[in-house]
């Protein structure tokens, strides 16, 4: 059985191929979108047009918070291109953003689905922070809830320290943070994309090769990516974040090594965003679970795997 999957991203370019994989191993209820990498707006476009393209537009795609729960709204499209996508000029998409508010769409789809669903968030936390300010109990209503966000390893990649979901919205960290269990909440950072997900040249031929237009399209998207790969981070190729998040969502055997520990997040200006990971024997009780390590090889199957598949034409059997 698949899994059932709630999905809330802000969506650029690695956003959507973390949906490409979702579509294909999982059973996609809802998609809540969130100001982060770019605009709102644009992340419920980015979301409804890969949807669209990957044979899945039955699925409801519900915006939410446009800007942090305290700051100002920050983007990353210095990084994914101003529309998110690469700049590729991608055509609108064919329909509209579904009725109801993500916040609303988070508390409500757990409770007529108890135990059932696994909550995956892909962006900044402002919408399950917004959610739990409401409802203090969600993240149990939910089979699990993984999250990329932070770098556990304080090797940032929008600060020297902060990974940049985190850093967007660490007020909402902290909510999600003082919530959490870590056998209920998992998160893998950006030191395990860095580590794990990096496409290089012979992977991005490899993606190509596939010849399907899903694979054109999940080059395509992360063009800009490579560009800020090669020019600020110094990866050989560009990383996959939110591919290699959702692939441990659906697939948690991926997963080589794991850390439970007590996490907090700063949100002072000078270490914005930077995880506080207390492992003193006198820390308090663990409160994630921190992904550290992941098969790097199974990932990139999976990822060949999903843009390999040619989507049947949406009512199909």
């Amino acid at each position: 059985m698949l899994p059932r999957l709630l999905i809330d991203t802000d969506t650029g370019s690695d956003d959507a191929v973390a949906l490409l994989l979702a579509v294909k191993d999982g059973d996609v209820l809802a998609v809540t979108t969130v100001a982060g990498n770019v605009p709102l707006e644009t992340a419920t476009r980015n979301a409804l047009i890969t949807l669209d393209l990957a044979g899945h537009a039955a699925v409801p795609v519900h915006p939410g918070c446009d800007r942090p729960l305290t700051r100002p709204p920050s983007t990353a499209q210095h990084v994914h291109g101003l529309d998110g996508m690469g700049d590729t000029g991608l055509p609108d998409p064919a329909r509209g953003p579904a009725d109801g508010h993500a916040v609303d769409v988070l508390l409500s789809l757990p409770r007529r689905h108890p135990g059932e669903l696994t909550l995956v968030t892909l962006g900044p936390l402002t919408n399950l922070a917004a959610a739990l300010l409401r409802d203090r109990e969600l993240l149990t209503r939910f089979r699990h809830v993984y999250c990329m966000a932070g770098a556990a390893d304080l090797h940032g990649n929008v600060t020297p320290t902060a990974e940049f979901n985190v850093w967007a919205d660490p007020e909402a960290a902290r909510v999600v943070l003082r919530a959490a269990t870590p056998g209920q909440v998992t998160w893998i950072g950006w030191d395990v994309s860095r580590r794990y997900a990096v496409m290089t040249p012979d992977d991005q031929r490899r993606l190509e090769a596939l010849g399907t237009p899903l694979a054109a399209f999940a080059h395509r998207v992360n063009r800009t990516v490579a560009y800020w790969a090669r020019d600020v981070t110094g990866l050989p190729g560009y990383d996959l974040p939110d591919p290699v998040a959702m692939a441990v969502a659906l697939h948690p055997e991926l997963v080589l090594g794991r850390e439970r520990a007590h996490v907090d997040v700063a949100v002072g200006d000078e270490t914005r965003g930077q995880l506080v990971i207390d492992r003193r024997r006198a820390a308090p009780p663990p409160n994630l679970t921190l992904v550290r390590r992941v098969d790097e090889q199974g990932f990139k199957r999976l990822l060949l795997d999903a843009c390999a598949h040619v989507p049947l034409p949406e009512g199909s059997s």
